[in-house]
Protein backbone atom coordinates (compact mmCIF):
# COMPACT_ATOMS: atom_id res chain seq x y z
CA UNK A 1 0.00 0.00 0.00
CA UNK A 2 1.40 3.51 -1.05
CA UNK A 3 1.46 6.03 1.94
CA UNK A 4 0.14 9.48 1.65
CA UNK A 5 2.84 12.62 1.49
CA UNK A 6 0.93 13.66 4.56
CA UNK A 7 1.65 10.91 6.77
CA UNK A 8 5.26 10.48 5.92
CA UNK A 9 6.07 13.26 7.33
CA UNK A 10 3.81 13.14 10.15
CA UNK A 11 6.08 9.72 10.55
CA UNK A 12 9.37 11.69 9.89
CA UNK A 13 8.53 14.93 11.96
CA UNK A 14 7.60 12.35 15.15
CA UNK A 15 11.95 11.73 14.53
CA UNK A 16 12.88 15.38 13.81
CA UNK A 17 10.11 17.56 14.80
CA UNK A 18 10.53 21.20 12.92
CA UNK A 19 9.99 22.88 16.64
CA UNK A 20 13.11 21.84 18.21
CA UNK A 21 15.03 24.65 16.56
CA UNK A 22 15.16 28.16 16.71
CA UNK A 23 17.48 29.26 13.87
CA UNK A 24 15.38 32.51 11.93
CA UNK A 25 17.61 31.59 8.65
CA UNK A 26 16.81 27.63 9.05
CA UNK A 27 14.74 26.56 5.76
CA UNK A 28 12.38 23.81 7.18
CA UNK A 29 8.92 21.93 5.85
CA UNK A 30 8.27 21.49 2.54
CA UNK A 31 8.97 23.96 -0.16
CA UNK A 32 7.43 22.99 -2.94
CA UNK A 33 4.59 21.07 -4.47
CA UNK A 34 1.81 18.65 -2.17
CA UNK A 35 1.91 16.28 -0.29
CA UNK A 36 -1.59 15.52 -0.98
CA UNK A 37 -0.78 12.67 -2.92
CA UNK A 38 -0.01 9.21 -2.69
CA UNK A 39 3.82 8.76 -2.64
CA UNK A 40 5.43 6.14 -5.24
CA UNK A 41 8.51 6.73 -3.95
CA UNK A 42 10.79 8.71 -1.75
CA UNK A 43 14.78 9.90 -2.92
CA UNK A 44 16.95 10.96 0.15
CA UNK A 45 19.37 13.49 -0.80
CA UNK A 46 21.83 15.97 0.54
CA UNK A 47 21.21 18.34 -2.23
CA UNK A 48 18.69 18.76 -4.56
CA UNK A 49 20.58 20.00 -8.32
CA UNK A 50 19.14 18.71 -11.82
CA UNK A 51 20.90 15.48 -11.55
CA UNK A 52 19.60 14.43 -8.58
CA UNK A 53 16.19 15.33 -9.90
CA UNK A 54 16.46 13.45 -13.25
CA UNK A 55 17.66 10.32 -10.45
CA UNK A 56 14.18 11.00 -9.01
CA UNK A 57 12.15 11.14 -12.23
CA UNK A 58 14.12 7.59 -12.99
CA UNK A 59 13.17 5.59 -10.02
CA UNK A 60 9.50 7.12 -9.99
CA UNK A 61 10.35 9.18 -6.99
CA UNK A 62 8.04 12.02 -6.41
CA UNK A 63 8.90 13.31 -3.22
CA UNK A 64 12.62 14.15 -2.33
CA UNK A 65 13.49 14.71 1.15
CA UNK A 66 17.22 16.87 1.28
CA UNK A 67 19.00 18.21 3.70
CA UNK A 68 19.70 21.18 2.12
CA UNK A 69 17.18 24.30 1.05
CA UNK A 70 16.23 24.64 -2.63
CA UNK A 71 14.54 28.33 -1.84
CA UNK A 72 16.88 30.63 0.71
CA UNK A 73 15.72 33.78 0.31
CA UNK A 74 11.97 34.83 -1.24
CA UNK A 75 12.05 34.92 -4.66
CA UNK A 76 11.06 37.75 -7.28
CA UNK A 77 10.72 35.81 -10.04
CA UNK A 78 10.72 32.40 -11.81
CA UNK A 79 12.51 32.41 -14.80
CA UNK A 80 12.87 28.84 -16.74
CA UNK A 81 16.35 29.90 -18.68
CA UNK A 82 18.50 30.09 -15.33
CA UNK A 83 19.54 27.11 -13.37
CA UNK A 84 17.26 27.97 -10.83
CA UNK A 85 13.95 28.37 -12.63
CA UNK A 86 14.68 25.57 -14.56
CA UNK A 87 15.07 23.26 -11.62
CA UNK A 88 11.61 24.45 -9.88
CA UNK A 89 10.49 23.65 -13.37
CA UNK A 90 11.37 20.56 -14.03
CA UNK A 91 10.04 19.38 -10.40
CA UNK A 92 6.50 21.23 -11.08
CA UNK A 93 6.59 19.37 -14.68
CA UNK A 94 7.01 16.02 -12.98
CA UNK A 95 5.17 16.60 -9.81
CA UNK A 96 7.75 15.85 -7.53
CA UNK A 97 7.81 17.72 -4.25
CA UNK A 98 10.63 18.41 -1.93
CA UNK A 99 10.79 18.35 1.37
CA UNK A 100 13.60 20.04 3.55
CA UNK A 101 14.72 18.64 6.75
CA UNK A 102 18.08 20.82 7.74
CA UNK A 103 18.61 21.73 11.50
CA UNK A 104 15.99 19.75 12.90
CA UNK A 105 17.77 16.58 11.50
CA UNK A 106 21.25 17.51 12.74
CA UNK A 107 20.31 18.26 16.15
CA UNK A 108 17.77 15.16 16.14
CA UNK A 109 18.91 12.03 18.54
CA UNK A 110 20.07 9.67 15.71
CA UNK A 111 20.45 12.84 13.07
CA UNK A 112 23.01 13.70 10.92
CA UNK A 113 25.80 14.54 13.52
CA UNK A 114 25.18 11.41 15.61
CA UNK A 115 25.40 9.34 12.12
CA UNK A 116 28.47 11.39 11.94
CA UNK A 117 29.90 10.17 15.36
CA UNK A 118 28.74 6.68 14.88
CA UNK A 119 31.02 6.55 11.37
CA UNK A 120 33.58 7.91 13.34
CA UNK A 121 33.44 5.39 16.85
CA UNK A 122 32.87 8.58 18.77
CA UNK A 123 31.31 7.41 21.77
CA UNK A 124 28.79 10.54 22.28
CA UNK A 125 28.89 12.30 25.97
CA UNK A 126 27.17 15.32 24.97
CA UNK A 127 26.19 18.17 22.27
CA UNK A 128 28.41 20.97 22.13
CA UNK A 129 25.70 23.19 22.17
CA UNK A 130 22.58 22.67 23.82
CA UNK A 131 19.29 24.21 21.47
CA UNK A 132 15.97 22.75 22.93
CA UNK A 133 14.48 21.18 25.90
CA UNK A 134 11.46 19.48 25.99
CA UNK A 135 8.48 20.90 27.84
CA UNK A 136 6.76 18.08 29.86
CA UNK A 137 3.02 17.58 30.47
CA UNK A 138 1.12 15.03 33.23
CA UNK A 139 -1.94 13.66 31.21
CA UNK A 140 -4.08 11.76 34.10
CA UNK A 141 -7.27 10.11 32.43
CA UNK A 142 -9.96 8.04 33.86
CA UNK A 143 -10.95 4.17 32.16
CA UNK A 144 -13.16 1.50 32.56
CA UNK A 145 -11.18 -1.64 34.24
CA UNK A 146 -12.10 -3.46 30.71
CA UNK A 147 -10.47 -0.82 28.55
CA UNK A 148 -7.12 -0.18 30.94
CA UNK A 149 -4.90 -1.99 29.01
CA UNK A 150 -6.04 -0.78 25.76
CA UNK A 151 -5.95 2.70 26.41
CA UNK A 152 -2.74 2.32 28.20
CA UNK A 153 -0.97 0.51 24.85
CA UNK A 154 -2.73 3.12 22.74
CA UNK A 155 -0.81 6.13 24.72
CA UNK A 156 2.11 4.65 24.57
CA UNK A 157 2.13 3.81 21.09
CA UNK A 158 1.59 7.36 20.85
CA UNK A 159 4.70 8.55 22.56
CA UNK A 160 3.48 9.01 25.98
CA UNK A 161 5.12 7.67 28.70
CA UNK A 162 8.83 8.07 28.57
CA UNK A 163 10.91 9.31 31.23
CA UNK A 164 14.54 9.52 30.22
CA UNK A 165 15.78 5.95 28.76
CA UNK A 166 12.57 4.93 30.44
CA UNK A 167 9.58 3.61 28.12
CA UNK A 168 5.97 2.57 29.55
CA UNK A 169 6.30 4.98 33.03
CA UNK A 170 2.53 5.26 34.11
CA UNK A 171 1.00 5.11 37.48
CA UNK A 172 -2.37 3.17 37.78
CA UNK A 173 -4.70 3.80 40.62
CA UNK A 174 -8.19 2.20 40.78
CA UNK A 175 -10.87 3.40 42.30
CA UNK A 176 -14.99 3.98 41.51
CA UNK A 177 -16.53 6.84 39.16
CA UNK A 178 -19.16 8.17 39.41
CA UNK A 179 -21.34 9.83 36.24
CA UNK A 180 -25.49 10.41 35.94
CA UNK A 181 -26.06 10.39 32.19
CA UNK A 182 -28.92 13.00 31.22
CA UNK A 183 -31.74 13.10 28.26
CA UNK A 184 -29.68 12.15 25.01
CA UNK A 185 -26.62 10.59 26.66
CA UNK A 186 -25.36 7.35 24.82
CA UNK A 187 -23.04 5.79 27.72
CA UNK A 188 -20.89 3.13 27.61
CA UNK A 189 -21.94 2.15 31.28
CA UNK A 190 -25.15 2.75 32.51
CA UNK A 191 -28.38 4.47 31.83
CA UNK A 192 -29.91 7.78 31.18
CA UNK A 193 -31.29 9.24 34.21
CA UNK A 194 -29.76 6.84 36.68
CA UNK A 195 -26.37 7.45 38.63
CA UNK A 196 -24.08 5.10 37.57
CA UNK A 197 -21.20 3.65 39.88
CA UNK A 198 -18.19 2.39 37.44
CA UNK A 199 -15.04 0.46 38.52
CA UNK A 200 -12.46 2.73 36.62
CA UNK A 201 -8.74 2.97 37.07
CA UNK A 202 -7.02 6.44 37.22
CA UNK A 203 -4.11 6.16 34.54
CA UNK A 204 -1.21 9.18 34.87
CA UNK A 205 1.74 9.49 32.30
CA UNK A 206 4.49 11.71 30.67
CA UNK A 207 3.96 13.72 27.90
CA UNK A 208 5.94 15.98 25.80
CA UNK A 209 4.37 18.82 25.16
CA UNK A 210 5.29 18.79 21.43
CA UNK A 211 3.31 15.69 21.09
CA UNK A 212 0.21 16.27 23.01
CA UNK A 213 -2.40 16.73 20.42
CA UNK A 214 -1.27 13.21 19.08
CA UNK A 215 -1.66 11.35 22.77
CA UNK A 216 -4.75 13.31 23.46
CA UNK A 217 -6.00 11.95 20.26
CA UNK A 218 -5.04 8.01 20.20
CA UNK A 219 -6.35 8.31 24.11
CA UNK A 220 -10.08 9.69 23.25
CA UNK A 221 -9.79 7.14 20.28
CA UNK A 222 -9.04 4.22 22.38
CA UNK A 223 -11.40 5.04 25.19
CA UNK A 224 -15.02 3.33 25.01
CA UNK A 225 -16.74 6.66 27.20
CA UNK A 226 -18.55 9.42 25.31
CA UNK A 227 -17.31 12.05 27.94
CA UNK A 228 -13.95 11.37 28.64
CA UNK A 229 -12.71 12.53 31.97
CA UNK A 230 -9.10 13.97 31.64
CA UNK A 231 -6.47 16.56 32.33
CA UNK A 232 -3.03 17.67 31.74
CA UNK A 233 -1.03 19.34 34.14
CA UNK A 234 1.90 21.45 32.89
CA UNK A 235 5.12 20.40 34.95
CA UNK A 236 8.42 21.45 36.03
CA UNK A 237 10.35 18.92 35.26
CA UNK A 238 12.38 19.18 32.11
CA UNK A 239 12.33 16.54 29.21
CA UNK A 240 15.19 15.26 26.70
CA UNK A 241 17.39 18.20 25.62
CA UNK A 242 18.40 18.12 22.01
CA UNK A 243 21.64 19.64 20.46
CA UNK A 244 24.56 21.09 18.00
CA UNK A 245 27.31 18.49 17.54
CA UNK A 246 28.78 15.93 19.42
CA UNK A 247 31.47 15.28 21.47
CA UNK A 248 32.72 11.93 23.34
CA UNK A 249 35.59 9.64 23.60
CA UNK A 250 37.43 6.87 21.22
CA UNK A 251 37.84 3.47 21.60
CA UNK A 252 41.65 4.05 22.28
CA UNK A 253 43.81 6.44 21.82
CA UNK A 254 45.35 7.01 18.77
CA UNK A 255 47.49 9.85 16.75
CA UNK A 256 45.53 12.88 15.32
CA UNK A 257 47.40 11.23 11.27
CA UNK A 258 45.89 7.77 12.10
CA UNK A 259 42.42 9.53 13.22
CA UNK A 260 42.93 11.30 9.89
CA UNK A 261 42.48 8.12 7.99
CA UNK A 262 39.90 6.70 9.85
CA UNK A 263 37.83 9.95 8.82
CA UNK A 264 38.72 9.85 5.21
CA UNK A 265 37.58 6.18 5.14
CA UNK A 266 34.87 6.34 7.32
CA UNK A 267 33.21 9.72 5.65
CA UNK A 268 33.92 8.68 1.88
CA UNK A 269 36.51 11.73 1.61
CA UNK A 270 40.07 11.76 -1.20
CA UNK A 271 41.27 14.58 1.44
CA UNK A 272 41.25 16.57 4.19
CA UNK A 273 42.33 19.79 5.38
CA UNK A 274 44.08 19.67 9.07
CA UNK A 275 44.98 21.98 11.73
CA UNK A 276 47.60 20.48 13.96
CA UNK A 277 50.35 18.35 14.66
CA UNK A 278 49.97 14.81 12.81
CA UNK A 279 52.42 13.23 16.01
CA UNK A 280 49.55 14.30 19.09
CA UNK A 281 47.33 11.94 20.83
CA UNK A 282 44.11 12.20 20.37
CA UNK A 283 41.64 11.02 23.01
CA UNK A 284 38.55 12.55 22.72
CA UNK A 285 36.77 13.93 19.49
CA UNK A 286 34.07 16.10 18.61
CA UNK A 287 31.51 16.47 15.14
CA UNK A 288 29.85 18.42 13.81
CA UNK A 289 28.25 18.46 10.29
CA UNK A 290 28.62 21.92 8.26
CA UNK A 291 30.69 24.56 9.05
CA UNK A 292 32.24 24.20 12.58
CA UNK A 293 33.57 27.64 13.17
CA UNK A 294 31.24 28.71 15.74
CA UNK A 295 31.58 26.24 17.92
CA UNK A 296 36.04 25.41 17.55
CA UNK A 297 35.80 26.97 21.49
CA UNK A 298 32.62 24.70 22.79
CA UNK A 299 35.16 21.65 21.49
CA UNK A 300 38.09 22.76 23.60
CA UNK A 301 35.67 23.63 26.56
CA UNK A 302 34.17 20.01 26.03
CA UNK A 303 37.97 18.43 26.14
CA UNK A 304 37.80 17.23 22.59
CA UNK A 305 41.41 16.97 21.60
CA UNK A 306 39.69 17.46 17.62
CA UNK A 307 37.17 18.67 16.06
CA UNK A 308 35.89 17.19 12.92
CA UNK A 309 33.89 19.44 10.28
CA UNK A 310 33.75 21.12 7.84
CA UNK A 311 34.13 24.80 6.07
CA UNK A 312 36.61 26.21 8.48
CA UNK A 313 37.91 29.80 7.70
CA UNK A 314 41.23 30.52 7.76
CA UNK A 315 41.12 33.15 11.24
CA UNK A 316 39.33 30.38 12.83
CA UNK A 317 42.37 27.87 12.01
CA UNK A 318 44.73 30.77 13.23
CA UNK A 319 42.77 30.60 16.60
CA UNK A 320 42.50 26.79 17.12
CA UNK A 321 46.15 26.29 16.18
CA UNK A 322 47.52 28.71 18.52
CA UNK A 323 44.94 27.43 21.43
CA UNK A 324 46.17 23.75 20.76
CA UNK A 325 42.85 22.67 19.34
CA UNK A 326 43.19 20.29 16.69
CA UNK A 327 40.86 19.79 13.62
CA UNK A 328 39.92 18.12 10.92
CA UNK A 329 37.75 20.14 7.62
CA UNK A 330 36.42 17.19 5.65
CA UNK A 331 34.11 19.50 3.87
CA UNK A 332 30.73 20.37 3.89
CA UNK A 333 29.76 17.32 1.74
CA UNK A 334 30.30 14.87 4.64
CA UNK A 335 26.55 15.36 5.57
CA UNK A 336 25.82 12.94 2.76
CA UNK A 337 25.99 10.65 5.01
CA UNK A 338 22.47 11.48 6.29
CA UNK A 339 20.55 10.06 2.45
CA UNK A 340 21.54 6.40 3.46
CA UNK A 341 20.58 6.94 7.12
CA UNK A 342 17.36 8.87 6.87
CA UNK A 343 15.96 6.66 4.15
CA UNK A 344 17.14 3.60 6.42
CA UNK A 345 15.08 5.36 9.52
CA UNK A 346 11.79 6.29 7.64
CA UNK A 347 11.60 2.63 5.09
CA UNK A 348 11.80 1.37 8.66
CA UNK A 349 9.22 3.61 9.91
CA UNK A 350 7.15 2.92 6.60
CA UNK A 351 7.47 -0.55 6.96
CA UNK A 352 6.34 -0.68 10.95
CA UNK A 353 3.01 1.56 9.81
CA UNK A 354 2.19 -1.06 6.89
CA UNK A 355 3.15 1.05 3.64
CA UNK A 356 5.13 -0.38 0.31
CA UNK A 357 6.49 2.73 -0.71
CA UNK A 358 10.27 2.62 -1.45
CA UNK A 359 12.53 5.24 0.18
CA UNK A 360 15.61 5.19 -1.75
CA UNK A 361 19.20 7.29 -0.93
CA UNK A 362 20.18 9.56 -3.87
CA UNK A 363 23.52 7.58 -5.59
CA UNK A 364 24.07 11.38 -6.97
CA UNK A 365 27.49 12.73 -5.80
CA UNK A 366 26.45 16.63 -4.96
CA UNK A 367 30.65 17.39 -3.93
CA UNK A 368 30.81 21.11 -5.86
CA UNK A 369 34.99 21.06 -5.42
CA UNK A 370 37.11 19.08 -7.61
CA UNK A 371 40.34 18.03 -5.49
CA UNK A 372 43.43 18.03 -8.01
Amino acid sequence: MLVKGQTVIQLFEAWCPKHIVAMPDDKIGLQLGTLQKEITGILTALDVTEEVVEEAIRIGANLIIAHHAIIFRPLAHIQTDTPAGRLYEKLIKHDIAVYIAHTNLDVADGGVNDMLADALGIQVKGHLEDVHTEKLKKLVVFVPESHHQRVLDALFQAGAGWIGNYSHCSFNIPGTGTFLPQEGAKPFIGQAGKLERAQEVRVETIVPESIERRVVQAMLKAHPYEEVAYDLYPMDLKGRTVGIGRFGTLPEPVTLEKFIGQVKRALDVPFVRVIGDPGQTVRKAAVLGGSGARYVRRAQFAGADVLVTGDIDYHTAHDALAAGMAIIDAGHNIEKIMKRGVADVLRAKLEVAGYSTPVTPSAVSTEVFQFM
